[in-house]
Formats: structure tokens, sequence, C-alpha cells
């Protein structure tokens, strides 16, 4: 079969028992870095030296159906540098192979950062969406985000620490600048933080330099009441245009967060400039 083993996120007494005990008597890792996998084995004190593979993101598709053979006749262990393969790492391609061809996959449960982030961010935890990372692209970044603009669930996402600030300022102007956040850094390490507050003020805070492994969560959209009026959506829409955005676009953010008619909400607006 294939196991998924998730692995320790920052602190290395996060490596579960039955972690331990796989890399012990595995005759096959696939990796998504050989030497990051060398170097977790030799940490956990473990003499066993397993057949590595490399498996990462610019090779998985084409090595899955030889990994998936391979897990035919023998179980082949999956590890990715930190975390649970196949979420935002390698793995998906892998799992996919080997349900279509009936092999067995089976996955060793530990540190998540998703759910880390989600627990201690003092945001609503009955539901959530993980989004992954945001595209590099600015304006495409912007675009998801105005896209998301409605989504009343609570939402998680992964951020390189250089691209933070851009990140949240894009997400005040897609979301709003009210809009509660946090923001979670080095999680399980030394240097753990985690600063919560309105997206402006996190903003503000980021633009000074973040450094470490950096997760995102930002509140869901309000559900919908009748007490939003018209008004309210058209102030709502010229903060959103004043901050950067387009105005049809913000007209559409506004009606998906509050169930005005975004022709209204567009109308208004203009009538209001």
């Amino acid at each position: 079969m294939i196991v998924l083993a998730a692995t320790p996120i920052g602190n290395l007494g996060d490596a579960s028992r039955r972690l331990v005990e796989t890399l012990s008597n595995a005759t096959v890792v696939a990796a998504e870095d050989t030497r990051t996998a060398i170097h977790l084995m030799r940490a956990l004190g473990i003499e066993n030296r397993p057949r590595l593979i490399a498996l990462h993101e610019h090779n998985e598709r084409a090595k899955a159906s030889e990994v998936v053979e391979l897990a035919r006749d023998e179980d082949v262990v999956v590890l990715t540098d930190a975390g649970m393969p196949a979420i935002s790492d390698p793995g998906f391609p892998l799992v996919e192979a080997a349900a279509a061809a009936g092999v067995t996959v089976t996955a060793l449960p530990g540190p998540s950062a998703v759910l880390m982030a989600l627990a201690v961010s003092g945001l609503p935890t009955d539901r959530f969406t993980f989004e992954g990372f945001p595209t590099r692209k600015g304006g495409e970044r912007r675009r998801a985000f105005q896209a998301l603009a409605g989504e009343q669930r609570t939402m998680v996402f992964f951020e390189s620490p250089h691209r933070l600030a851009e990140t949240l300022a894009d997400m005040a102007v897609g979301f709003g600048g009210d809009r509660r956040a946090a923001v979670c850094r080095e999680l399980t390490k030394l240097y753990e933080e985690v600063r919560r507050g309105p997206l402006d003020e996190l903003v503000t805070w980021a633009s000074e330099g973040v450094r470490g492994e950096i997760c995102i969560v930002v509140a869901g959209a309000a559900e919908a009441t009748e007490e939003a009026t018209l008004d309210d959506g058209v102030r709502l829409v010229l903060e959103r245009v004043a901050a950067g955005m387009r105005m049809k676009e913000a007209a559409a953010a506004v009606a998906d967060a509050t169930g005005l008619s975004k022709r209204d909400l567009y109308e208004g607006a203009l009538a209001a400039r």
C-alpha cells in the first residue's frame, strides 16, 4: 500500500510513535526532498536506511505510475518536508493514480499547519475552507479574493513572508479592511506568534517585515440580513473602490456579501460619486 506520513511542521517532538515505527521498518520511502528525509530519520534516531525515491512537484506525475506499481508488492511511505502529503504538498497525483489502479492508500495522521492555525486563530472553526497559496500575480490574486468576498466560512491560506504585506493589502481590498483575520507564523517553533486584528491593522504590521512560515486565517463574510440597506451597500462599494477595486467588481463583491442587487449597488455608487 501507499502510506502518507505526516511529519513535524517545526517541533521534532510532534513526530508520532507510529511515524517512528513506520520509518524504522520501511523498505521504500518516496520523499519530497530525500536529504530532508534522511535528516528527519537521523534526528529521530532511526537507523533504518530504506530505498529513497525523489517525489516532488516537478516529477510527481511522471513518477506516480512507477511508485504505484512498487506499492502493489510492498509498502511505500510518502514524506513531504513538513505536514501531511497531498495538502499543498506533493502527493495528490500519486493518490489519484493509486485510486485508479486499485492500490490501497492510507495515512499516518499528525501535525497540520492548516488545522493548528485555524484552532489558534480565535475565528470560527465550525466551518472552514482551505485555499492554499494565493497566486503570485497581483491582478489574479485580487480577483481571487474578490470572488471569495461572500464566502461565509472561515478561510485558511498559506503565504510566503516576502509576499505577506502585499497579500494582506489585497485581502483588505477584496474582503474589506475591517474583516477580522489572524496571521500565524512559525507554528510549533521557538518564535511562534499569532497576530490577530482587522486586515487594515495587519497590513500596517506586516509592512515592517515578517519572517518565517506563514498561515493566514480570515473570517468569513457576515451572513446577509434584512437590515442591510442599499445606502449601507453603496458605502461599502465606495470604500472598496477607494481602496483600488473596480466599480463593477466592488459592486459584485458587496452584492455577494449582503444579498443586495449588484445593479442597484453599481448604479447607486455611480450616483454617489
